[in-house]
């Protein structure tokens, strides 16, 4: 049986009324987002990027010849997805952390073979209609939707089973939290497995820039458009007035931070006001709204290392661009 939450903090034995960010915005949505963009140099979360049209944008992303991530840790799975299943064992719940449309979790069912299959995805209105489509392909598998902004937080309902809980996050998703932050987040992980559980990780390695530079700001546009669509979203959730057309994407590679940054720049000088709050800002003006950071191998082991984990396998491509790593909780 599919069951679809909008928000833990709802009665989690009915679907909620309201879908999470969605229509009016909260409070500690409004003072986040008026936080941001009042700052000295303006940001915004990225999770703000993900709507149910944002999340359609990135899925078109993902099939670009520019953006390698996606298609690099397929071959990952397809080359290495055996002695992958070996180290990872059957999994009595996986736990997919940004599901999107739960296809890289869906090609892992016949190598984990899992109980409970639980999607984690902040635009509810997209986890819906993919998990929707996929309990028709795996009606034997308990499927579990949750609409949750896990930047915030990791709370999972009673409803997760908490055995053998393996937790899946592809992509290099955790690159878009500072190491600081990715520390904070993976303890978060390791809080909530079991000592038979564990997590398996798409990271994303460093590489020569202009391979970087290309896949966030392709030549047909979609990363441009995904990353405006924002401010779109924006509008609608917050009463905004941004006009898209008076804004223009950056995506780069900044060695010095070892991420990939992206922005909006203003083309030209504009008042924006929104719900909370208002903004003047200046012809060239920038709201970073996303980073991407890269790692090598060992500084990644690392990092899940100071988080309670041990790295006990790790698979990459040929070109050493991308790893798949499994790290099982470290027994208290």
């Amino acid at each position: 049986m599919t069951m679809i939450f909008a928000q833990p903090s709802t009665d989690l034995r009915q679907p909620a009324a309201t879908p999470h960010l969605k229509a009016t915005a909260t409070t500690a949505t409004i003072a986040e987002v008026s936080q941001g963009l009042l700052a000295p140099s303006a940001w915004t979360s990225p999770k703000y990027l993900y709507d149910a049209l944002g999340s359609k944008l990135f899925e078109a992303i993902c099939a670009l010849p520019e953006y390698y991530p996606t298609r690099t840790e397929a071959a990952i799975f397809a080359r290495h997805g055996a002695d992958i299943a070996r180290a990872v064992g059957p999994a009595s719940t996986l736990v997919d952390l940004g599901a999107g449309n739960c296809a890289k979790a869906a090609s892992l069912f016949p190598l984990l073979q899992p109980a409970q299959y639980v999607a984690i995805d902040i635009s509810y209105d997209f986890l819906s209609e993919s998990l929707g489509r996929l309990q028709q392909r795996f009606p034997a598998i308990d499927m579990l939707g949750l609409g949750l902004d896990f930047f915030s937080g990791l709370d999972l309902p009673g409803t997760v089973r908490d055995s053998k809980r393996m937790f899946f996050y592809p992509g290099s998703s955790i690159g878009n939290f500072s190491p600081d932050q990715a520390i904070a987040f993976l303890r978060q992980v390791r809080a909530n497995t079991d000592a038979d559980g564990g997590l398996l990780i798409g990271v994303d390695l460093i590489k020569d820039g202009a391979v970087l530079d290309a896949a966030y700001d392709d030549a047909l546009g979609v990363t441009a458009a995904f990353n405006l669509n924002m401010l779109r979203h924006l509008n609608l959730l917050l009463g905004a007035d941004f006009d898209v057309r008076q804004w223009r994407h950056h995506g780069f590679f900044n060695p010095h931070e070892s991420r990939v940054e992206m922005h909006l720049e203003a083309r030209s000088e504009q008042l924006v006001r929104w719900q909370g709050g208002q903004r003047r800002f200046a012809k060239g003006e920038r709201i970073h709204t996303e980073d991407s950071y890269k790692y090598t191998r060992a500084s990644f082991v690392g990092l899940l290392e100071q988080a309670g984990f041990a790295a006990a396998n790790v698979w990459t491509d040929e070109q050493q661009w991308f790893a798949v790593i499994h790290a099982r909780a470290i027994r208290d």
